[in-house]
């Protein structure tokens, strides 16, 4: 049973957490004071840590920065008073999950406590992919997969790997080259819609000297390069159909025969194709040929899209913020939770790709240690998809007449108070989830409810 503990020298706050986390399935262990919930996490293994930052004895913060010296990947959430949003930054530079400020509401702790256990869940899980850790993730479609990698792998079968663009096919042939019999051979990658169709064959299977204007010296093609290893032809929907049938023979008589020679030389490569396209209805259409279609389907491998396995998107977020963070020279070290379950409510039609473009962004726009829900740039088709804060101006400039009533002075505070309300209302009353909507920091809401005496 996942174990927390709450600390809070308020009793009725642990009561009420206490309560609230139990009718949720979670076994709790309460404590006072920092001082004593440190003993308690030194003789007890906890799956989180819910805090107030200010406690007598010893502060959350305090323990805070004990708990990350003996425990760093334990997730711990603050709890900060309304007026004290400079502690809540402080515990997010110094390792905290999250903060939440009070008051609260419930769904607010309980989306942030699933999140964090989630997370922790998913770091714990890093190695179960096994012996394949250039593919992250965890979920039920990938375990299928690396089970298949597995059994697929040490054989010479041919294999085509289907998948939509952005979702990792030329990683998973990767591994199953490095894991088959040839390992220690080539492994050579082909774009087969960057060579030009005057060119395809010759980069292929090679030419003779002579064979045309500009072969000035005999050249071998890729297929001879990878000689004892594997090709990976990537896109191989768009192969012209002449080049298909030259591959065909290729994989019946394991020989090619270059442009301009009269002889065949013997190759012996293994072939892992992947494509996005529907190949069969590309065989009705007269544009693949059903038996090369056959020849290199003989272990198919759909590789899913994101959309499809979200539960992989924690990983893959932590695995990209890592990456960047080392790259780009930040600190950035995590996500908000609300950032975090705006990702898990996109499409990504860019798939991986398309999420790790969005981290790589969030990581170079992001000025403190934790990305932000304002610094993450979602596309649909090209274009930004419409936010909450977006529709609230679109609510608060309806009204026309009211508008020009106002003269132009008065305008751009009228839309503000309006936007401003109805992120509350969005927000079901959180400021946090408020200011996410609008888009900006927490402390300038603050300060706009204050001015504009928003109740």
């Amino acid at each position: 049973m996942t174990s927390i503990l709450i600390v809070d020298d308020e009793r009725s706050m642990r009561e009420f957490l206490g309560i609230l986390l139990k009718k949720e399935g979670y076994s709790t262990t309460t404590a006072a004071d920092g001082k004593t919930a440190l003993e308690l996490a030194r003789k007890q293994d906890f799956d989180l840590v819910i805090s107030d930052i200010r406690m007598p004895q010893m502060s959350g913060l305090e323990l805070l920065a004990a708990l990350k010296e003996e425990q760093n990947d334990l997730p711990v959430i603050m709890i900060t008073a309304f007026a004290s949003p400079d502690d809540a930054v402080t515990a997010m530079k110094n390792g905290a999950f999250d903060y939440i400020t009070k008051p609260f509401n419930v769904g607010e702790i309980q989306k942030v406590i699933k999140a964090a256990l989630n997370r922790k869940g998913s770091r714990s899980n890093d190695d179960l992919s096994g012996a394949f850790p250039e593919i992250v993730g965890d979920s039920p479609e990938m375990l299928k997969i690396f089970d298949l990698i597995r059994r697929i792998a040490p054989t010479p079968a041919n294999v085509l790997i289907l998948g939509e663009s952005g979702t990792g096919k030329e990683l998973v042939a990767k591994a199953i080259h490095k894991h088959s019999k040839v390992a220690d051979h080539p492994f050579v990658p082909i774009t087969c819609s960057a060579i030009p169709e005057t060119l395809m064959e010759s980069e292929l299977f090679g030419h003779r000297k002579g064979a045309f204007t500009g072969a000035i010296a005999d050249k071998a093609g890729l297929f001879q390069q990878a000689d004892g290893g594997t090709v990976f032809l990537d896109e191989i929907g768009e192969l012209p159909l002449i080049v298909q049938t030259k591959l065909l023979r290729v994989l019946q008589e394991r020989e090619i025969m270059p442009v301009g020679s009269t002889t065949t030389r013997k190759v012996n490569v293994r072939i892992i194709a992947a494509t996005n396209r529907d190949l069969e209805k590309e065989i009705l259409a007269g544009r693949f040929r059903e038996d090369l279609f056959y020849r290199l389907s003989v272990v198919p491998i759909r590789v899913p899209p994101l959309r499809e396995r979200k539960g992989d998107v924690p990983l893959l977020v932590d695995h990209f913020l890592k990456k960047y963070s080392r790259l780009l020279g930040k600190e950035v070290q995590t996500i908000s939770s609300y950032g975090l379950e705006v990702l898990m409510q996109y499409d990504f039609p860019g798939n991986v790709r398309e999420l790790e473009n969005i981290i790589e962004r969030g990581v170079a726009l992001e000025s403190s240690n934790i990305i932000l829900p304002e610094s993450l740039v979602l596309s649909q088709g090209g274009k930004t998809k419409s936010t909450p804060a977006s529709e609230a101006l679109f609510v608060a400039a309806r009204d026309e007449e009211e508008l020009f009533s106002l003269g132009m002075e008065n305008i751009l505070v009228s839309l503000e108070k309006k936007m401003i309300r109805h992120a509350l209302e969005r927000a079901g009353g959180s400021k946090m989830k408020a200011a996410e909507l609008l888009k900006i920091s927490f402390r300038s809401l603050r300060y706009k409810i204050k001015k504009y005496e928003i109740d």
